[in-house]
C-alpha cells in the first residue's frame, strides 16, 4: 500500500498540480505509473489525495449535491444497506457490504463488498485505521459513485 509519505516532493506537487488543472482520482493514479513508474491502486490514490488535504473539483461538485446526510443527521442501517455478521442475504440497493464475524488477520474489522457493477473485492482497516480493498479481479476500478457509497457504508459501519 503506498501512501503520501512514500512520495517524493516532485511526486507530491506534480498531484497537487494535477488536481488543480481537474484531474480525477482515475487521472492521477495513471499519470503516478506513467510518470513515475508509481504504481498504486484506486483506493491508494484516494487515501494520497486525502492524506495530502487535497479536494479534487469533480469530488466538491458531487459534496454539493443535497442527497448525503448532514454530518449530525444518523444514518439508519437501512439506508446503507449494511448486513449483520454471519448474515447471508443481501440488502437491495447498488453497493453491499458485508462484515466478517471474525476480522481477518491484521484487521480490526474486515469484511467485503459487491459494488453495482455485480464486482466483489474483500477490504479491511488494520490496527492504524488505515483501509485496504482487495478486488477479486485484478486492475478492477469501481466507479467513484460506488467509492463514495462504499465510504458511506464503512462510516456508518464504524460510528455502530
Amino acid at each position: 500500500m503506498t501512501s503520501a509519505n512514500n512520495l517524493s516532493e516532485e511526486q507530491i506537487t506534480a498531484i497537487r498540480q494535477w488536481a488543480e488543472d481537474g484531474s480525477d482520482l482515475a487521472d492521477i493514479q495513471k499519470r503516478l505509473k506513467g510518470q513515475f513508474g508509481v504504481n498504486v491502486t484506486y483506493m491508494d490514490a484516494r487515501m494520497i489525495v486525502l492524506d495530502l488535504g487535497i479536494e479534487l473539483k469533480s469530488e466538491s461538485v458531487e459534496e454539493e449535491a443535497p442527497s448525503e446526510p448532514e454530518e449530525n443527521e444518523p444514518v439508519a442501517d437501512e439506508e446503507v444497506g449494511i448486513i449483520d455478521p454471519g448474515q447471508t442475504e443481501s440488502p437491495a440497493g447498488p453497493v453491499q457490504v458485508v462484515t466478517d464475524e471474525t476480522p481477518r488477520p491484521g484487521a480490526v474489522i474486515s469484511g467485503s463488498v459487491t459494488f453495482s457493477d455485480g464486482e466483489k473485492a474483500i477490504w479491511l482497516i488494520d490496527e492504524y485505521g488505515r483501509p485496504g480493498i482487495e478486488p477479486e479481479t485484478s486492475g478492477y476500478q469501481p466507479t467513484e459513485a460506488d467509492l463514495s457509497e462504499f465510504e458511506k457504508h464503512l462510516r456508518a459501519l464504524l460510528e455502530g
